[in-house]
């Protein structure tokens, strides 16, 4: 445990962030885990739906900087590919 007082406010704003960041990330997992759950089912009216939020919830993760842009970009290009498999 730091003895200096800005050190102890640099443990606990980590701290802040780091569960910040954990609940932001397992959000993002649940969003993409619906979508994929409902291209599996074969229902493509759910899997429009879960996609429209899952694509949202990627491109919020870049701009709190859960993802790289690249990454996002890769996921977006998969699930698209997936939603048009379904036609």
């Amino acid at each position: 445990m730091p003895n200096i007082k800005s050190s102890k406010k640099d443990v606990l704003s980590s701290k802040i962030a780091y569960e910040k960041n954990k609940a932001n990330k397992s959000e993002l997992k649940t969003d993409l885990k619906k979508f994929n759950a409902a291209v599996v089912s074969g229902d493509k009216a759910a899997a429009e739906a879960a996609y429209k939020v899952a694509v949202k919830a990627v491109d919020q993760a870049v701009v709190k900087g859960l993802l790289h842009k690249n990454n996002a970009a890769r996921k977006k290009s998969s699930m698209t590919l997936q939603l048009n498999k379904l036609a």
